[in-house]
Protein backbone atom coordinates (compact mmCIF):
# COMPACT_ATOMS: atom_id res chain seq x y z
CA UNK A 1 0.00 0.00 0.00
CA UNK A 2 0.69 4.06 -0.30
CA UNK A 3 3.69 4.36 2.09
CA UNK A 4 5.22 0.59 1.92
CA UNK A 5 8.83 0.61 1.08
CA UNK A 6 10.53 -2.76 0.24
CA UNK A 7 13.65 -4.73 -1.22
CA UNK A 8 12.89 -5.88 -4.02
CA UNK A 9 14.72 -8.00 -7.06
CA UNK A 10 14.25 -8.58 -10.86
CA UNK A 11 13.73 -12.52 -11.75
CA UNK A 12 14.31 -11.33 -15.34
CA UNK A 13 17.83 -12.46 -15.37
CA UNK A 14 19.00 -10.70 -19.19
CA UNK A 15 17.53 -7.20 -17.13
CA UNK A 16 19.76 -8.07 -14.18
CA UNK A 17 22.66 -8.67 -15.66
CA UNK A 18 22.67 -5.39 -17.57
CA UNK A 19 21.26 -3.26 -14.78
CA UNK A 20 23.25 -1.91 -12.06
CA UNK A 21 21.42 -1.85 -9.11
CA UNK A 22 18.26 -4.63 -9.20
CA UNK A 23 17.15 -4.23 -12.75
CA UNK A 24 13.53 -3.87 -11.25
CA UNK A 25 12.79 -0.63 -13.22
CA UNK A 26 13.85 -1.82 -16.32
CA UNK A 27 11.65 -4.79 -15.34
CA UNK A 28 8.49 -2.90 -13.90
CA UNK A 29 8.44 -1.20 -17.61
CA UNK A 30 8.95 -4.28 -19.37
CA UNK A 31 5.69 -5.72 -17.23
CA UNK A 32 3.50 -2.48 -17.73
CA UNK A 33 4.10 -2.72 -21.36
CA UNK A 34 3.16 -7.22 -21.49
CA UNK A 35 -0.02 -6.01 -19.17
CA UNK A 36 -1.91 -3.09 -20.58
CA UNK A 37 -0.65 -0.94 -17.66
CA UNK A 38 0.67 1.25 -20.77
CA UNK A 39 0.51 1.82 -24.03
CA UNK A 40 4.06 2.87 -24.38
CA UNK A 41 7.02 3.75 -22.06
CA UNK A 42 9.14 6.11 -21.93
CA UNK A 43 12.63 6.12 -21.07
CA UNK A 44 15.95 7.19 -22.00
CA UNK A 45 18.88 5.45 -23.80
CA UNK A 46 22.41 6.35 -25.08
CA UNK A 47 22.05 7.21 -28.96
CA UNK A 48 24.14 4.90 -30.96
CA UNK A 49 25.09 3.44 -27.52
CA UNK A 50 27.06 7.22 -26.72
CA UNK A 51 26.55 7.51 -22.92
CA UNK A 52 27.21 11.27 -23.27
CA UNK A 53 24.16 11.29 -26.12
CA UNK A 54 21.52 9.87 -23.95
CA UNK A 55 17.78 10.65 -25.62
CA UNK A 56 14.08 9.95 -24.70
CA UNK A 57 12.68 6.82 -26.31
CA UNK A 58 9.09 5.91 -26.40
CA UNK A 59 9.13 1.64 -25.98
CA UNK A 60 6.00 0.10 -27.56
CA UNK A 61 7.98 -3.49 -27.73
CA UNK A 62 8.08 -5.28 -24.68
CA UNK A 63 11.66 -6.81 -25.49
CA UNK A 64 12.70 -3.44 -26.59
CA UNK A 65 12.96 -1.75 -22.92
CA UNK A 66 16.55 -3.34 -22.24
CA UNK A 67 18.24 -1.26 -24.88
CA UNK A 68 16.74 1.66 -21.87
CA UNK A 69 18.49 -0.43 -19.05
CA UNK A 70 21.32 1.10 -16.57
CA UNK A 71 21.84 4.74 -15.57
CA UNK A 72 22.84 7.88 -17.76
CA UNK A 73 24.78 10.66 -15.92
CA UNK A 74 25.82 12.09 -18.31
CA UNK A 75 22.28 12.92 -20.57
CA UNK A 76 19.31 15.20 -19.01
CA UNK A 77 16.78 14.79 -21.58
CA UNK A 78 13.59 17.09 -21.10
CA UNK A 79 10.93 14.41 -20.41
CA UNK A 80 8.64 16.54 -19.43
CA UNK A 81 8.74 18.98 -22.28
CA UNK A 82 8.65 15.83 -24.24
CA UNK A 83 5.57 14.31 -22.78
CA UNK A 84 3.71 17.38 -23.76
CA UNK A 85 4.91 18.45 -26.76
CA UNK A 86 5.09 15.32 -28.79
CA UNK A 87 2.97 12.99 -26.60
CA UNK A 88 -0.32 15.56 -26.08
CA UNK A 89 -0.07 15.02 -23.05
CA UNK A 90 -0.49 11.38 -22.83
CA UNK A 91 -4.46 12.75 -23.28
CA UNK A 92 -5.13 9.19 -25.86
CA UNK A 93 -1.76 7.42 -24.93
CA UNK A 94 -1.38 5.56 -21.17
CA UNK A 95 2.61 5.59 -20.76
CA UNK A 96 5.03 4.46 -18.22
CA UNK A 97 7.31 7.25 -17.52
CA UNK A 98 10.67 6.97 -15.74
CA UNK A 99 11.74 10.36 -14.67
CA UNK A 100 13.96 11.86 -12.06
CA UNK A 101 12.45 14.27 -9.51
CA UNK A 102 12.72 17.43 -11.30
CA UNK A 103 11.06 15.50 -14.04
CA UNK A 104 8.27 14.11 -11.95
CA UNK A 105 7.58 17.78 -10.40
CA UNK A 106 7.78 19.30 -13.31
CA UNK A 107 4.87 16.86 -15.15
CA UNK A 108 3.21 17.39 -11.66
CA UNK A 109 2.96 20.91 -12.41
CA UNK A 110 2.03 20.75 -16.03
CA UNK A 111 -0.82 18.70 -14.31
CA UNK A 112 -1.78 21.46 -12.10
CA UNK A 113 -2.22 23.69 -15.49
CA UNK A 114 -3.99 20.46 -17.36
CA UNK A 115 -1.32 20.15 -19.81
CA UNK A 116 -0.86 16.35 -19.21
CA UNK A 117 -3.39 13.57 -18.44
CA UNK A 118 -1.86 11.77 -14.30
CA UNK A 119 -5.17 9.65 -14.93
CA UNK A 120 -2.93 7.78 -18.15
CA UNK A 121 0.75 8.50 -16.85
CA UNK A 122 2.73 5.49 -14.77
CA UNK A 123 5.59 7.76 -12.88
CA UNK A 124 8.00 5.60 -12.04
CA UNK A 125 10.93 7.63 -10.18
CA UNK A 126 14.41 7.70 -10.25
CA UNK A 127 16.60 8.59 -7.32
CA UNK A 128 18.89 11.49 -8.58
CA UNK A 129 21.93 13.84 -7.02
CA UNK A 130 22.82 15.54 -9.88
CA UNK A 131 23.70 14.94 -13.72
CA UNK A 132 26.75 15.82 -15.50
CA UNK A 133 26.46 18.20 -18.67
CA UNK A 134 27.89 15.54 -21.36
CA UNK A 135 30.28 18.49 -23.25
CA UNK A 136 32.03 19.11 -19.49
CA UNK A 137 31.67 15.68 -18.49
CA UNK A 138 33.77 14.61 -21.60
CA UNK A 139 36.69 16.89 -21.03
CA UNK A 140 36.87 15.98 -17.27
CA UNK A 141 37.13 11.95 -18.31
CA UNK A 142 40.28 12.91 -20.39
CA UNK A 143 41.20 16.01 -18.08
CA UNK A 144 40.96 14.99 -14.85
CA UNK A 145 40.60 11.02 -14.99
CA UNK A 146 43.16 11.13 -17.19
CA UNK A 147 40.85 8.58 -19.97
CA UNK A 148 39.80 8.11 -23.00
CA UNK A 149 35.59 9.31 -22.69
CA UNK A 150 34.87 6.38 -24.70
CA UNK A 151 36.03 3.53 -22.26
CA UNK A 152 33.57 4.71 -19.61
CA UNK A 153 30.93 2.71 -19.19
CA UNK A 154 29.38 3.54 -15.85
CA UNK A 155 29.35 6.71 -13.28
CA UNK A 156 28.14 6.83 -10.15
CA UNK A 157 28.17 9.71 -7.49
CA UNK A 158 27.81 8.57 -3.61
CA UNK A 159 29.68 9.47 -0.11
CA UNK A 160 31.20 13.13 -2.10
CA UNK A 161 32.72 10.98 -4.98
CA UNK A 162 32.61 10.90 -8.41
CA UNK A 163 33.58 7.03 -9.41
CA UNK A 164 34.07 5.77 -13.30
CA UNK A 165 34.22 2.30 -14.04
CA UNK A 166 35.99 1.23 -17.35
CA UNK A 167 35.42 -1.19 -20.35
CA UNK A 168 38.64 -2.84 -19.03
CA UNK A 169 36.90 -3.66 -15.53
CA UNK A 170 39.22 -1.16 -13.44
CA UNK A 171 37.88 1.61 -11.36
CA UNK A 172 39.01 5.46 -10.94
CA UNK A 173 37.56 7.93 -8.04
CA UNK A 174 37.72 11.65 -7.63
CA UNK A 175 36.40 14.08 -4.74
CA UNK A 176 33.35 15.42 -6.29
CA UNK A 177 33.48 18.84 -4.06
CA UNK A 178 36.83 19.29 -5.72
CA UNK A 179 36.05 18.33 -9.04
CA UNK A 180 32.91 20.83 -8.60
CA UNK A 181 35.39 23.50 -7.77
CA UNK A 182 37.12 23.58 -10.68
CA UNK A 183 33.87 23.71 -13.02
CA UNK A 184 33.50 20.01 -13.57
CA UNK A 185 30.88 17.54 -11.87
CA UNK A 186 27.36 17.81 -11.77
CA UNK A 187 25.22 20.39 -13.67
CA UNK A 188 24.97 23.83 -11.61
CA UNK A 189 21.39 23.39 -10.50
CA UNK A 190 21.84 19.87 -9.64
CA UNK A 191 24.04 21.30 -6.95
CA UNK A 192 21.56 23.30 -5.59
CA UNK A 193 18.80 20.12 -5.80
CA UNK A 194 17.41 19.34 -2.43
CA UNK A 195 14.95 16.86 -3.90
CA UNK A 196 16.80 13.51 -4.16
CA UNK A 197 13.81 10.92 -3.96
CA UNK A 198 10.71 11.17 -5.84
CA UNK A 199 8.14 10.59 -4.15
CA UNK A 200 5.99 12.58 -5.89
CA UNK A 201 5.55 9.60 -8.43
CA UNK A 202 3.78 6.60 -8.28
CA UNK A 203 6.65 5.13 -7.35
CA UNK A 204 10.34 5.62 -6.24
CA UNK A 205 13.34 3.17 -6.93
CA UNK A 206 17.02 3.72 -6.25
CA UNK A 207 20.03 2.65 -4.38
CA UNK A 208 19.90 3.89 -1.17
CA UNK A 209 19.39 1.46 2.11
CA UNK A 210 20.10 -1.68 -0.01
CA UNK A 211 23.26 -3.79 0.50
CA UNK A 212 24.18 -4.90 -2.45
CA UNK A 213 23.71 -4.13 -6.54
CA UNK A 214 21.43 -6.97 -7.51
CA UNK A 215 18.47 -5.35 -5.57
CA UNK A 216 16.45 -1.78 -5.42
CA UNK A 217 15.23 0.00 -3.05
CA UNK A 218 11.32 0.90 -3.34
CA UNK A 219 8.83 3.34 -2.02
CA UNK A 220 5.50 2.89 -2.66
CA UNK A 221 4.12 6.40 -3.22
CA UNK A 222 0.74 6.07 -4.35
CA UNK A 223 -2.11 3.83 -4.51
CA UNK A 224 -1.53 3.55 -8.52
CA UNK A 225 1.75 2.40 -7.57
CA UNK A 226 0.94 0.37 -4.84
CA UNK A 227 -1.51 -1.44 -7.07
CA UNK A 228 1.21 -2.09 -10.17
CA UNK A 229 3.91 -3.26 -7.86
CA UNK A 230 1.21 -5.81 -6.01
CA UNK A 231 0.67 -7.24 -9.79
CA UNK A 232 3.70 -7.35 -10.47
CA UNK A 233 4.43 -9.19 -7.59
CA UNK A 234 1.92 -11.71 -8.18
CA UNK A 235 3.18 -12.29 -11.42
CA UNK A 236 6.19 -13.26 -10.22
CA UNK A 237 8.40 -10.97 -12.66
CA UNK A 238 9.75 -9.24 -9.25
CA UNK A 239 10.13 -10.25 -5.61
CA UNK A 240 9.65 -8.05 -2.77
CA UNK A 241 10.71 -7.88 1.04
CA UNK A 242 10.29 -5.35 3.52
CA UNK A 243 12.52 -3.24 4.27
CA UNK A 244 13.95 -3.30 7.86
CA UNK A 245 14.88 -0.85 9.61
CA UNK A 246 18.62 -0.52 9.23
CA UNK A 247 17.70 0.03 5.46
CA UNK A 248 15.55 2.81 5.76
CA UNK A 249 17.22 4.57 8.58
CA UNK A 250 20.46 4.00 6.24
CA UNK A 251 18.65 5.66 3.13
CA UNK A 252 17.23 8.76 5.14
CA UNK A 253 20.96 9.30 6.25
CA UNK A 254 21.37 9.33 2.63
CA UNK A 255 19.11 11.54 1.58
CA UNK A 256 19.62 13.96 4.38
CA UNK A 257 23.75 14.03 3.56
CA UNK A 258 22.79 15.10 0.19
CA UNK A 259 20.39 17.65 1.19
CA UNK A 260 22.70 19.19 3.21
CA UNK A 261 24.96 19.28 0.61
CA UNK A 262 22.24 21.01 -1.76
CA UNK A 263 21.49 23.59 0.94
CA UNK A 264 25.19 24.35 1.46
CA UNK A 265 25.79 24.86 -2.36
CA UNK A 266 21.77 27.12 -2.40
CA UNK A 267 23.81 29.64 0.52
CA UNK A 268 27.03 29.77 -1.58
CA UNK A 269 25.83 30.85 -4.86
CA UNK A 270 23.10 32.59 -3.29
CA UNK A 271 25.29 35.04 -0.99
CA UNK A 272 27.35 36.98 -3.28
CA UNK A 273 23.56 38.70 -4.42
CA UNK A 274 22.42 38.81 -0.13
CA UNK A 275 25.66 40.69 0.10
CA UNK A 276 24.96 43.34 -2.70
CA UNK A 277 22.83 46.45 -2.54
CA UNK A 278 19.71 46.50 -4.52
CA UNK A 279 21.41 49.07 -7.62
CA UNK A 280 24.11 46.20 -7.34
CA UNK A 281 21.97 43.16 -7.98
CA UNK A 282 19.81 45.21 -10.90
CA UNK A 283 23.61 46.38 -12.28
CA UNK A 284 24.54 42.46 -12.19
CA UNK A 285 21.56 41.08 -13.66
CA UNK A 286 20.76 43.85 -16.25
CA UNK A 287 24.40 42.91 -17.46
CA UNK A 288 23.76 39.48 -17.78
CA UNK A 289 20.26 40.36 -19.86
CA UNK A 290 22.01 42.49 -21.93
CA UNK A 291 23.91 39.71 -23.48
CA UNK A 292 20.87 37.80 -24.52
CA UNK A 293 19.98 37.44 -27.73
CA UNK A 294 16.29 37.00 -27.95
CA UNK A 295 16.60 32.87 -29.33
CA UNK A 296 14.22 32.01 -27.06
CA UNK A 297 15.34 28.84 -26.25
CA UNK A 298 14.64 29.00 -22.83
CA UNK A 299 10.98 29.19 -23.12
CA UNK A 300 10.77 26.73 -25.45
CA UNK A 301 12.97 24.50 -23.17
CA UNK A 302 10.94 25.42 -20.04
CA UNK A 303 8.81 22.63 -19.09
CA UNK A 304 6.43 24.74 -17.42
CA UNK A 305 6.11 27.09 -19.73
CA UNK A 306 2.83 26.13 -21.89
CA UNK A 307 1.30 28.94 -22.93
CA UNK A 308 0.15 28.82 -26.99
CA UNK A 309 0.39 32.42 -27.85
CA UNK A 310 3.24 33.59 -26.12
CA UNK A 311 3.08 37.52 -24.95
CA UNK A 312 6.95 37.56 -25.17
CA UNK A 313 6.34 37.37 -29.46
CA UNK A 314 6.26 40.68 -31.27
CA UNK A 315 2.50 40.28 -32.20
CA UNK A 316 1.47 40.54 -28.76
CA UNK A 317 2.88 43.96 -28.35
CA UNK A 318 4.47 43.56 -24.66
CA UNK A 319 8.19 43.53 -25.89
CA UNK A 320 9.27 45.52 -29.17
CA UNK A 321 10.57 42.86 -32.27
CA UNK A 322 13.66 42.97 -34.14
CA UNK A 323 15.91 43.98 -31.22
CA UNK A 324 18.57 42.81 -29.74
CA UNK A 325 19.49 42.51 -27.07
CA UNK A 326 15.72 42.82 -26.40
CA UNK A 327 14.32 44.74 -23.76
CA UNK A 328 14.36 44.01 -20.54
CA UNK A 329 10.95 42.85 -19.83
CA UNK A 330 11.90 39.56 -21.96
CA UNK A 331 14.06 38.14 -19.46
CA UNK A 332 11.87 39.65 -16.54
CA UNK A 333 8.62 38.35 -17.62
CA UNK A 334 10.28 34.77 -18.11
CA UNK A 335 11.31 34.78 -14.71
CA UNK A 336 8.15 35.94 -13.16
CA UNK A 337 6.28 33.66 -15.46
CA UNK A 338 7.75 30.63 -13.81
CA UNK A 339 9.41 31.56 -10.60
CA UNK A 340 6.66 30.29 -8.30
CA UNK A 341 6.59 26.85 -9.95
CA UNK A 342 10.31 26.17 -11.31
CA UNK A 343 11.34 22.68 -10.44
CA UNK A 344 15.06 23.64 -10.79
CA UNK A 345 15.62 21.48 -13.78
CA UNK A 346 18.31 23.38 -15.68
CA UNK A 347 16.89 23.10 -19.09
CA UNK A 348 16.53 26.86 -19.58
CA UNK A 349 20.41 27.40 -18.69
CA UNK A 350 21.37 24.42 -20.48
CA UNK A 351 19.93 25.88 -23.78
CA UNK A 352 21.16 29.11 -23.48
CA UNK A 353 24.09 30.46 -26.12
CA UNK A 354 24.74 32.63 -24.02
CA UNK A 355 25.03 30.69 -21.21
CA UNK A 356 23.38 33.04 -18.74
CA UNK A 357 22.95 31.92 -15.20
CA UNK A 358 19.17 31.55 -15.75
CA UNK A 359 18.10 28.82 -13.60
CA UNK A 360 20.43 30.52 -10.74
CA UNK A 361 18.06 33.43 -11.13
CA UNK A 362 14.92 31.86 -11.38
CA UNK A 363 15.65 29.21 -8.53
CA UNK A 364 16.92 31.75 -6.04
CA UNK A 365 13.41 33.69 -6.46
CA UNK A 366 11.37 30.61 -6.26
CA UNK A 367 13.43 29.79 -2.94
CA UNK A 368 11.84 33.43 -1.71
CA UNK A 369 8.48 32.52 -2.72
CA UNK A 370 9.23 29.27 -1.13
CA UNK A 371 9.81 30.86 2.46
CA UNK A 372 6.89 33.19 1.81
CA UNK A 373 4.35 30.86 0.83
CA UNK A 374 5.34 27.98 2.19
CA UNK A 375 5.34 26.40 -1.61
CA UNK A 376 7.44 23.36 -2.78
CA UNK A 377 6.57 23.36 -6.88
CA UNK A 378 6.13 19.37 -7.93
CA UNK A 379 5.14 17.73 -4.82
CA UNK A 380 1.53 17.88 -4.77
CA UNK A 381 -0.87 18.45 -7.72
CA UNK A 382 -3.20 19.69 -5.36
CA UNK A 383 -1.23 22.68 -3.98
CA UNK A 384 -1.44 24.89 -6.80
CA UNK A 385 0.87 27.54 -7.47
CA UNK A 386 1.15 30.64 -5.08
CA UNK A 387 1.11 33.56 -7.58
CA UNK A 388 -2.12 31.97 -9.18
CA UNK A 389 -4.15 32.16 -6.00
CA UNK A 390 -2.56 34.59 -3.40
CA UNK A 391 -5.10 37.08 -1.49
CA UNK A 392 -4.59 40.52 -2.19
CA UNK A 393 -3.58 41.35 1.84
CA UNK A 394 -0.92 38.50 1.45
CA UNK A 395 0.87 41.28 -0.97
CA UNK A 396 0.56 43.84 1.43
CA UNK A 397 2.60 41.59 4.02
CA UNK A 398 5.33 44.51 5.29
CA UNK A 399 7.97 41.03 5.37
CA UNK A 400 6.68 40.04 1.43
CA UNK A 401 9.75 41.39 -1.04
CA UNK A 402 11.10 40.12 -3.50
CA UNK A 403 14.72 40.76 -4.81
CA UNK A 404 16.91 40.24 -8.05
Amino acid sequence: MKGDMCIARSTDQAIVDKAEHGGVVGTLLKFALENKWADAAMAVEARDGNRYDGIPVLITDPEAVIRSVGSLHCASPNIARCLKEYLDGAANLKIAVTCKPCDAKAIIELAKRTQVNLDNLLLIGLNCTGTLPSARAKLMMAEEFGVDPADVVKEDIEDGKLTISLADGSEKERDLAELEEKGFGRRDNCRRCHTNIPTMADIACGKWGTKDEKTTFVEVCSEKGSDFVDEAVKAGVISIGKADDSAVESRKKMDEAAIEAARNWQEKDFAPFKQMSSDERFDYWFGQFNQCIKCFGCRDACPICYCKECILEANRGMVAGGEVPPDPLFPMIRATHVMDSCVNCGQCQDVCPMELPLSLLIFMLNRELATIFNHEPGMDVADMPPLRTVADGELTLDAVELAL
